[in-house]
């Protein structure tokens, strides 16, 4: 392979005997996938059809599971593709809109959750003020910033990284992510340090806001009545477990780039399998039976279909 082939070109090294057990990690995956979509989709298909689920916090679900689903559609078709390769290989330009596009809509989904969390705020602690602070305007505002502004900077990060100098053409994961930047001849300290700001500005500082959110309605509802106590918790506990489970993840995502020499591939594997497979239907199997209303259409329409499978 000639030096410009080396530089376009990146194996992906972290497959496990991917030749012994190609067409077995194909039926699981394609099987996942296929899940993915299909319980994501049947939330957010409910939450449209429901007039009743028009609301600000199922509007921002919806969202939530669109976002899974296009998270999971970055990663999952060329992980597909590669499980029938013979070579697990992916060009750079490719590698690197794909860890633009994984990274936006993480970002975005911290943004997703810092605006329910700010929603749900708003219901318990001040709701006499709800209907007219959380307009449609301002529904729009939260949602097209969510999308936006990550994509806006991570763009940044991109154009910025797309002539950088290889000196490595192996990397150590299934997808391409931040691991990418390992492969670098030299690290430059501006793009370092924009990678810091984004960091903060599109995952901590929401994360903050979230916990400082979450404390504030768990002080309020505790010295208030039985039933606002209740309310806090059928509506924040899923989404104080997605953010749970989510932060886990990404925090384990930027970790494992400092402690990629010394990590067993086993378990990077593994990590990185939970991180795909996991949170994207963790999210509508919290949401579909943690909260009342999507539940109980969700009880409809499971009952529907099997009356009309019977009847058949």
């Amino acid at each position: 392979m000639d030096d410009e082939l080396n530089v376009t070109y990146i194996t992906l090294g972290g497959y496990l005997e991917v030749q012994k057990y190609r067409y077995l990690y194909f039926v699981i995956m394609f099987t996942v996938y296929i899940l993915i979509i299909c319980c994501n989709s049947t939330i957010v298909c409910l939450i449209v059809i429901h007039r009743n689920l028009h609301e600000p916090m199922y509007i921002f679900i919806a969202a939530l599971l669109i976002n899974s689903v296009l998270y999971s559609t970055n990663i999952y078709p060329k992980l597909l593709i590669d499980f029938l390769s013979e070579k697990q290989m992916i060009s750079f330009q490719a590698c690197l809109f794909q860890t633009y596009i994984y990274y936006t809509l993480a970002a975005s989904e911290f943004l997703l959750l810092s605006a329910m969390a700010y929603d749900r705020y708003v219901s318990i602690c001040k709701p006499l003020q709800y209907p007219t602070v959380m307009r449609k305007t301002t529904i729009k505002v939260f949602l097209v910033s969510a999308w936006l502004v990550p994509a806006c900077e991570l763009a940044v990060s991109a154009v910025l990284n797309a002539n950088i100098k290889l000196c490595r053409f192996i990397l150590d994961g299934l997808f391409c992510n931040n691991a990418m930047f390992n492969l670098q001849c030299v690290r430059s300290v501006a793009l370092s340090i924009y990678g810091v700001f984004m960091l903060l500005n599109i995952g901590l500082f929401p994360m903050l806001f979230i916990l400082f959110t979450y404390t504030r309605i768990l002080i309020i509802s505790y010295r208030s009545c039985r039933e606002v106590r209740k309310k806090a918790a059928q509506t924040c506990l899923p989404h104080l477990l997605v953010l749970i489970s989510f932060s886990f993840f990404i925090t384990y995502d930027v970790v494992i780039v400092k402690l990629e020499s010394n990590f067993p591939k086993l378990a990077h594997a593994i990590m990185t399998l939970q991180m795909i497979i996991y949170h994207p239907l963790f999210n509508p199997f919290i949401y579909g039976l943690k909260m009342k209303e999507i539940s109980k259409h969700l009880k409809r329409l499971l009952n529907h279909t099997i009356k009309s499978t019977l009847t058949v």
